[in-house]
């Protein structure tokens, strides 16, 4: 009398398993500058993380380019300042006002036609108290600051522009700027170089071939240049390409990605914004289905 029902029920309730939890996943940054904070946002997100710093900014001690650059800026002779990178930007302020009077440079600036890649230069600039009249839209790769140069006709012929340039030659956007007519002037800020210590990256690179990582994540397009020069040293490079290919390749955006490719690495995720915040939770995310996808040999629908 009633027990049939109770022992159904029990049984019903004994005979619903649990889905077993999914194993977190092991993702692999190379950020340098941000490495506490990339740590500390994988691990909110439930993933172990491993940071291994991938470069060092070194300030270019005698920069002729940014103190030519003055010296033009000074004498009226620049009509457009492009700013790059955030860093970039305040590194060339505070260079050249260690030689020159603040107020001459930013009188200067004033007279000048400021565009800017993407939102770590406009924050820079507005500490500043520089004036922006043009910003690229997302994702704020060279292609969208040219096409939004193009689409507000902004005078480039016969006009002498002065590119920030951030940690190796902006080679395409040059191009582009030459191509419309304009006279460029390449302004080197800093440059990129391996750590001082290299250990992690080594390990990194170690653990990349051992099948260790599930994905590599990376915010920046020099950070592979740096991981491919300790694995040539170690003579790992082809076995850490192909290793790499096998991990999900997570990138903040277009311009790190085009380095990816160049190198045979296929991303398998940009953010829906290129900030690291939103990289890491939408790598985790996603993560565990493209890993699973590429594992069976096909894409995720």
């Amino acid at each position: 009398m009633g027990t049939g029902p109770l022992l159904l029920r029990g049984a019903t309730i004994a005979g619903a398993m649990p889905a077993a939890p999914k194993p977190p996943l092991r993702i692999c940054s190379f950020e340098s500058r941000r490495r506490d904070e990339m740590e500390q946002l994988l691990a909110r997100q439930g993933a172990i993380p491993v940071v291994a710093p991938s470069m060092r900014e070194v300030p270019l001690e005698q920069n002729e380019g940014a103190l030519r650059f003055a010296e033009r800026l000074l004498t009226g002779q620049i009509d457009t300042v492009v700013c790059l990178t955030g860093v970039g930007t305040r590194a060339l302020l505070e260079l050249i006002c260690q030689r020159h009077d603040r107020s001459e440079i930013l009188a200067a600036l004033a007279q000048c036609c400021i565009v800017v890649r993407g939102p770590k230069p406009v924050a820079v600039l507005r500490e500043w108290s520089v004036r922006i009249d043009y910003r690229a839209p997302e994702p704020n790769t060279w292609r969208e600051l040219v096409q939004m140069l193009d689409d507000e006709r902004v005078p480039l012929a016969d006009r002498t522009v002065a590119v920030q340039e951030y940690g190796k030659p902006s080679i395409e956007l040059c191009d582009a700027l030459q191509q419309r007519g304009a006279e460029v002037l390449p302004v080197p800020v800093y440059r990129w170089t391996l750590p001082e210590d290299t250990q992690p990256l080594e390990d990194a690179v170690r653990r990349t071939i051992a099948g260790e990582f599930d994905a590599l994540m990376w915010t920046s397009a020099f950070q592979l240049t740096s991981v491919l020069q300790v694995a040539e040293r170690l003579g790992l490079r082809d076995s850490w390409l192909a290793a790499a290919n096998g991990c999900v390749i997570a990138s903040i955006g277009p311009t790190a990605s085009e380095a990816l490719r160049e190198e045979g690495l296929v991303p398998d995720l940009e953010p829906s914004h290129p900030k690291m915040g939103h990289l890491v939770k939408e790598t985790c995310e996603r993560a565990g289905e493209l890993l699973a996808a590429k594992r069976a040999g096909h894409a995720p629908a």
